[in-house]
């Protein structure tokens, strides 16, 4: 017998406790199921039908709350707001968008993270594969128990399975998604309900006279066992402690053997285990009897916050242990950073963040950590903190100490943006991880040093007010436009109109009028940026030049005069993600990287092979004519060059470019500005016409319907 005791579903007919999912109105969206200590699972369409977005829409929901409601007997239920931590959205099966109408989809998961205040959630039921045959129930979102709707598992395949409801009592219908699939037999949830086949409808939507040939009572779930795939990899399912360890695995006998010499006397060893069964907030065994070193290892590789308790245990009085306890660990892909109780009070902390510092949390990341190309597809902050926590440590390590790891170095650059009482509470918190962990004072307050000189430098940057305005062609002179403001938070839809079309100058008034509405801050002394975001066969577009004025108008108007205007494609930086990890470390060496000139034609397999490894060029400048310069200009914005300018009516050397050629790089967007502004006074001595491609790593894009219109900011 197992000597720690895992905390579960007592046994019986006991069923799992179903959360209702409401929606902003209070309706019933669908439901949910716990299936960790703070987590809970449920249908991504459940969560989209919560947000009032589009049922099968793909994006993250980032930092917006969803409610959940608990219901216990008659008493008043108990309200929550969760975050989804991570994301799977509906796809077809060849990865392709879900559509009204289809009647299967893969993926359709979220899991929802709990706060660090959610009180006393109910237990977690036992999970076990599904299987044909099985009897099974399921249950309203309301959470209801007369709800429940008896079926069997008609039909079991890789990723989904059909399940056939009794003739009598309930139905599965609208509300079920989400809820759980219970099977009495096993005592454990074996599925999530995800739709139901509804009768079939008239023109009008009602519902025909019914018919023997009809299909009735079928819906269909994921099995458990998919769940799993899906969500394994990405580390969110609860371990329980008594999951079977491997005796082969080499990390198993190193642990074995640590223990066995760390804590060689019975009575030590047991005092040691109920201090760590405690802390990991799981059942003990015998008060007299202590677990051996074999059961004792198996629950640290097991449970995944064991390793980091018992090393919180160890340090202060044998740091040496401590220390061989973590490098045993970390031969296991179980163990994650930070103990149960650190992880609490971090989740308290973020929970604590404001929305803003919230919504920066991926430019914090990238800013922390520049060079790691692995990051969640995600801007979801719960999901960025899971996966932090099994990242390395950085930095050089001379002398063998422990290095800074990831999460405590993106903690250190997101309390900079936090106010000061705030930010010692997350640097004491940081401190004490570090000293448990064994890491130099030395080497996390360097880390400190690079977070607040990050602030510094991006302070400028990010106060200023943007202008988004996405440029669509419509045929002879014609343009879609669709704009959003930012003003330091992310961007707002201003207009979302796609379907009338304007001239230039109708094009540049409404522009105008949208810089009219912004508000910069009291302290911002610079005009907003007008980010123009155009396909790769539109960046020559004379955006710049557009003029508002109508023929009685005081002034003319003019663009690229009145405000500094860039182009970005988002077209061209997606195309190879492969190069996103390059850009981003380019953009955090903006003021110190390096200009690359090309001032002869160059063939496309050469430009790349001189930039692809060229992570301190931030800048390039194009100076060929304009067959080459096309392609050029192209292949820079592919590999991920943050900042390009080029001249459009070049004839000979560019003086646009010469003109620029001592500006510092973060200075661009205004002296390009002040250059229009000349050559609109004086063209013959200002020939050139410039054009600035700006691509801000730490800026949010909006999301856009270019070539790829599934892809995200």
């Amino acid at each position: 017998m197992e000597w720690f005791k895992a905390v579960s579903t007592p046994s019986g007919d006991t069923v799992p406790t179903v959360f209702s999912v409401r929606r902003a109105d209070g309706r019933i969206a669908g439901g949910a199921v716990m299936i960790g200590p703070e987590t809970a699972l449920t249908c991504a369409h459940v969560v989209n039908d919560a947000l009032g977005r589009s049922m099968f829409d793909p994006r993250t929901p980032g930092v917006e709350q969803i409610r959940l409601e608990l219901h216990r007997g008659f008493a008043a239920p108990e309200r929550h707001l969760v975050r989804v931590s991570h994301w799977i959205p509906p796809r077809g099966r060849d990865g392709s968008p879900v559509r009204d109408g289809d009647s299967a989809w893969l993926g359709d998961l979220a899991v929802l993270r709990f706060g660090g205040r959610s009180g006393t959630l109910p237990p977690v039921p036992d999970k076990a594969a599904m299987a044909v045959g099985q009897s099974v129930k399921a249950w309203h979102g309301s959470g209801d128990a007369s709800t429940f709707a008896r079926l069997v598992v008609a039909s079991l395949h890789d990723s989904l399975a059909y399940l056939d409801g009794e003739a009598t009592g309930m139905a599965i219908g609208p509300g079920y998604s989400g809820g759980p699939v219970w099977c009495r037999e096993e005592r454990a949830v074996v599925g999530l309900v995800v739709a139901h086949f509804m009768p079939p409808a008239d023109a009008s939507g009602l519902p025909l006279p019914y018919s023997p040939q009809h299909l009735i009572r079928r819906s269909w779930a994921v099995p458990w066992q998919r769940i799993e795939a899906e969500l394994r990899p990405s580390g969110v399912l609860h371990v329980a402690p008594s999951a079977p360890v491997d005796r082969d695995d080499p990390a198993f006998a190193l642990m074995a053997e640590v223990i066995d010499d760390i804590l060689p006397s019975p009575y030590g060893r047991g005092l040691c285990a109920r201090r760590l069964a405690r802390l990991c907030d799981v059942g003990q065994g015998s008060e007299i009897t202590p677990p051996d070193a074999e059961a004792f290892a198996s629950f640290l590789l097991s449970h995944p916050r064991a390793v980091a308790a018992l090393s919180g245990i160890l340090r202060r009085d044998d740091p040496a242990g401590a220390d061989r306890v973590l490098a045993a660990g970390s031969l296991s892909p179980v163990p994650k950073l930070l103990s149960p109780q650190e992880y609490t009070a971090l989740r308290k902390h973020v929970e604590a963040m404001d929305q803003s510092v919230l919504a920066r949390f991926p430019e914090v990341v990238r800013a922390a950590l520049p060079h790691r190309a692995a990051l969640p597809g995600t801007d979801s902050t719960e999901a960025l903190l899971d996966q932090l926590e099994s990242l390395p440590g950085d930095g050089s390590s001379a002398r063998g100490e422990p290095r800074v790891p990831a999460l405590l170095r993106v903690m250190e650059f997101a309390g900079t943006l936090l106010p000061a009482p705030r930010r010692a509470e997350l640097r004491l918190w940081a401190d004490g991880v570090a000293q448990r962990l064994g890491i130099a004072r030395e080497a996390l307050a360097e880390r400190r040093s690079d977070a607040q000189e990050w602030s510094r430098t991006v302070r400028a940057r990010s106060s200023r007010v943007r202008v988004l305005v996405q440029v669509t062609e419509a045929g002879r002179g014609r343009y879609r436009i669709r704009t959003w403001c930012d003003e330091g938070l992310g961007p707002r839809q201003v207009s979302s109109d796609s379907v009338t079309t304007y001239s230039a100058s109708a094009a540049a008034r409404e522009v105008l009028r949208v810089l009219d509405s912004v508000t910069p801050a009291d302290d911002e002394e610079r005009s907003p940026l007008v980010e123009v975001l155009v396909d790769r066969s539109n960046l020559n577009l004379p955006v710049d030049e557009w003029e508002a004025g109508r023929p009685d108008d005081l002034l003319p108007g003019t663009l690229g005069v009145e405000v500094p205007l860039v182009v970005h494609c988002p077209e061209l930086l997606r195309r190879n993600r492969r190069f996103q990890s390059h850009w981003r470390s380019r953009w955090s060496r903006l003021e110190s990287g390096k200009t690359f000139v090309v001032s002869e034609p160059m063939d496309r397999d050469t430009l790349y092979a001189r930039l692809v490894n060229q992570l301190d060029t931030v800048r390039v400048s194009v100076d060929v004519p304009p067959g080459p310069r096309e392609s050029t200009v192209q292949v820079c914005l592919a590999l991920g060059i943050p900042v390009v300018v080029w001249d459009r009516v070049r004839d000979g050397a560019s003086d646009v470019l010469t003109c620029m050629t001592k500006v510092a790089t973060p200075d661009l967007p205004d002296e390009v500005r002040t250059y229009r502004a000349n050559a609109k006074a004086s063209p013959p001595e200002y020939p050139g016409r410039p054009v600035l491609a700006w691509a801000d790593a730490d800026r949010a894009v909006p999301r856009l319907h270019l070539t790829e219109p599934q892809e995200s900011a």
